[in-house]
């Protein structure tokens, strides 16, 4: 098996470097995967309501668990992150503010920011960052601030936000878009309401793992968590426990690593998570091309190919649907599949950031409104190519993976933001992957 290599001493891969990778090679193997980044950086936030120490295990080493941290520990909380931990020891006094790059660097800024409200009655925050592949709305978020008691206004140079002598107070408020749940703004209101001194609740709540794990989280800690018909019910308490919680497999990760496999006609197994954690939407896409995903004893999850790849049909869609997060990867799998496929996205208005990488590796792909469509299979050529989101980025690589020739591929800052050892797992497996650093123009 061949290993990532680098071309200076360091063995870190840092943002001035890019990816080389020469295609052709199945992919064969065993990997685990890493605890997910999207319900991670949920647990952060909620980690950071806690009157005593608490720890976060299996957090994935990701720039934005660091980013995470630091945005924590500039509120007052000490934190500490080493060997997958995250252990959060609460604050003494809450400093109001959420750092103003800082917050610009992660999409849960929201999220972290009801947190602080939630704690000491006021906050000030910056827009949040993550990944621009579209525009990104926050009034639910602002609408379950204002819903617990907040006065929320706004300048130049960010937003704050204010509850009146007695904190935030419970409320009722309607997360829903037109796209369905927010997920974000449903763990805004639920950090919200598990301090609001009685009972909270949140319609049309989104049922992403990211909002069940963070009401989970909040359950074992003492706050009584009911969901029904109508909602998600949340009685907040004047002291949250503190103790331990286990983030789950990366789900997104698992998808990425398969389409991989299948993409280059190879053959893995994943640790660290099983068909369970895989939702029906992306488990009946990756059935429909071909894809065979079974649970080994071990609890482990083997995939393997059931013939060649075939074109689909498929929609991103709320849990249990097919995850937004995986479209830009499936559509890198699906250039290898025989016949016309399409990917409708119904998250966000529309997502094809990836589409003008995979056409330059000669991938016959457009879009149509909110649809992809992709045209197969092509035969793929080494090209050099960029993108600036974390799916994006990683969709070229699975291009490159297949492609004939060595590619080269930038965009390491937002490959590091959702993935803590891809290169290294995709080496293991026996992809040709060098990472050199940047060459940048002399003076």
């Amino acid at each position: 098996m061949s290993a990532v290599t680098q071309a200076s001493p360091s063995s870190a891969v840092t943002d001035d470097m890019v990816v080389q990778v020469t295609g052709g090679r199945p992919l064969a193997g065993r990997i685990t995967v890493q605890g997910s980044k999207n319900i991670a950086l949920h647990l952060y936030a909620a980690a950071s309501l806690v009157d005593a120490p608490v720890t976060l295990l299996g957090a994935p080493a990701i720039l934005d668990t660091d980013v995470c941290a630091r945005l924590l520990t500039h509120t007052g909380a000490q934190v500490t992150v080493m060997g997958g931990q995250f252990t959060v020891a609460p604050a003494e006094w809450v400093r109001p503010v959420i750092h103003p790059q800082l917050g610009r660097r992660v999409r849960t800024t929201c999220v972290l920011a009801a947190a602080v409200l939630a704690r000491c009655g006021q906050v000030s925050f910056p827009q949040p960052g993550g990944d621009a592949f579209c525009a990104r709305l926050i009034d639910r978020h602002l609408a379950a601030m204002e819903a617990a008691g907040a006065v929320v206004s706004s300048d130049e140079t960010g937003m704050f936000a204010q509850c009146g002598p007695g904190g935030v107070r419970p409320f009722a408020v309607d997360v829903g878009t037109p796209y369905g749940p927010s997920l974000g703004a449903t763990v805004t209101a639920l950090l919200l309401a598990a301090r609001a001194p009685g009972t909270s609740l949140i319609t049309s709540p989104s049922i992403e793992p990211e909002a069940t794990e963070t009401a989970a989280f909040l359950a074992d800690r003492g706050v009584c968590v009911h969901w029904d018909a109508a909602g998600l019910h949340v009685t907040g308490g004047a002291r949250i426990a503190g103790g331990t919680f286990v983030v789950a497999g990366d789900r997104i990760e698992a998808a990425t690593m398969i389409m991989a496999a299948a993409a280059t006609g190879g053959s893995i197994r994943l640790g660290g998570i099983t068909t369970a954690g895989l939702p029906d939407g992306l488990t009946a896409a990756l059935a429909d091309a071909g894809v065979h995903l079974a649970d080994t004893p071990g609890g482990e999850v083997h995939m393997a190919l059931a013939g060649p790849l075939r074109a689909v049909e498929a929609a991103t869609g709320p849990h249990p649907g097919l995850p937004t997060d995986t479209a830009p990867q499936l559509a890198a799998m699906l250039t290898q599949a025989h016949g016309a496929s399409q990917i409708t996205e119904r998250i966000y208005p529309q997502r094809d950031t990836h589409l003008h990488g995979l056409t330059a590796f000669g991938a016959a792909v457009s879009s149509r409104g909110p649809a992809v469509l992709v045209h197969g299979a092509s035969r793929l050529r080494a090209a050099q190519v960029e993108a600036s989101d974390i799916r994006a980025v990683t969709a070229l690589l699975l291009a490159g993976l297949v492609a004939e020739g060595t590619s080269t591929i930038r965009g390491m800052y937002h490959l590091r933001r959702g993935y803590g050892h891809l290169l290294s797992n995709l080496a293991t497996l026996g992809a040709d992957i060098t990472t050199i650093p940047e060459a940048r123009p002399c003076p």
